[in-house]
């Protein structure tokens, strides 16, 4: 799950995909705003084939809050 998420940051973001971790945060470290971040999730929920909870979501700050969050959906 972490290989795929860095796969769609790396649709929103010009980022060394290599320096990402479990602690890198999307806003902060990757440069996301809120509407891109939303986008992404939209994105997953597709290609995943989950239902993401949208305020649930909005809390996740970084890149491991996202993959658990995932993770804990499937």
């Amino acid at each position: 799950m972490f290989e795929k998420v860095k796969e769609m940051i790396a649709q929103y973001v010009e980022a060394d995909l290599s320096g990402i971790s479990d602690s890198t945060r999307f806003a902060d470290d990757l440069g996301f705003n809120s509407y891109d971040f939303m986008c992404m999730l939209g994105d997953a929920e597709d290609e995943l084939d989950l239902e993401i909870d949208e305020a649930a979501a909005g809390k996740l700050k970084t890149v491991g809050e996202l993959v658990a969050y995932l993770e804990g959906l499937q």
